[in-house]
């Protein structure tokens, strides 16, 4: 089974969250759909550890508390994650933490959800790491606000519809989601959380903006989308024989100019949703 990715996103949007997709079957994941449409399996936050618990004797079941410049994440560890809870139990306080954990769900009854996580992995990381994540959470956030109000704008709403936009399927799946199970989105709250967090970075500066500090813009992002979709073709083009061309080696040429390889993929696959390209067999990507 391929491992979720994780997600980063600030406290208070996965606290608000409260629509579940229960996995069916063995080992089927459950998913966390957030009010700006993210579906969370896995997610990767840095803060600062405020305080660790002991819920049973000898340390059977630990609870922690993890801030954000939005709110706190809960994470919850015990016997099954021995190297968590005993980094937990050494680790000073306050220090600054990162974390890697699967949405935990706790509903005891109808209508009442609880959202905390269970941590794969923990380490404690410098001030630098905590302000890396921010920037990257704040461009992750302002992307799925743009998707919320993009979709929100649509006549008639769809996955395909937020795909030909530029955005990936995964957030268009959730972006859709959302906007069926949440009443009356306020994405002001999320832009708001954005220029707070933002003021952590940059304490003496009122009423920043995140295309001031980078964050693109919804022109210039579906920009650098068409640019980069426009190169891939290319490589595609370049490389393709009879059959195609070999999936890997689409990467390896795309990673050669600077690409991740998730880009690579989510490229290859909105180029497929356009129809300029299709795959005759597995793993073989070829122009139409």
């Amino acid at each position: 089974m391929k491992r979720e990715g994780a997600w980063r996103i600030f406290a208070n949007e996965y606290n608000d969250s409260n629509v579940v997709i229960r996995g069916t079957g063995e080992k089927k994941p459950s998913y966390v759909i957030t009010p700006l449409g993210a579906k969370i399996n896995r997610l990767f936050v840095v803060g600062v550890l405020t305080d660790v618990e002991s819920l049973s004797g000898e340390n059977e079941l630990l609870r922690a508390h993890v801030s954000d410049p939005t709110g706190i994440y809960t994470l919850y560890s015990g016997q099954f994650q021995p190297d968590v809870t005993a980094t937990l139990l050494n680790i000073e306080i306050p220090s600054f933490l990162a974390f890697v954990g699967k949405v935990r769900i706790f509903e005891p009854e109808e209508g009442m959800l609880y959202l905390s996580v269970r941590p794969e992995v923990v380490y404690e990381v410098d001030s630098s790491a905590r302000d890396r994540w921010i920037l990257e959470t704040c461009k992750s956030t302002w992307e799925r606000i743009n998707a919320v109000r993009d979709a929100m704008n649509l006549s008639n709403p769809s996955i395909n519809e937020l795909v030909k936009l530029g955005y990936s399927r995964q957030l268009s799946e959730g972006v859709i989601r959302a906007i069926k199970s949440y009443k009356n989105i306020d994405v002001d709250r999320y832009l708001n959380s954005i220029e707070e967090a933002l003021r952590y970075l940059l304490p003496e500066e009122e009423g920043v903006l995140p295309d001031e500090i980078g964050i693109e813009t919804e022109e210039e992002k579906h920009e650098e989308k068409d640019d980069m979709e426009e190169t891939v073709l290319e490589i595609i083009k370049e490389v393709e024989g009879d059959k195609g061309a070999q999936w890997d080696i689409i990467v390896e040429k795309c990673q050669q100019l600077g690409m991740d390889k998730d880009t690579v993929e989510e490229i290859i696959s909105s180029l497929m949703d356009k129809g300029l390209v299709y795959e005759p067999v597995l793993g073989m990507i070829k122009t139409t």
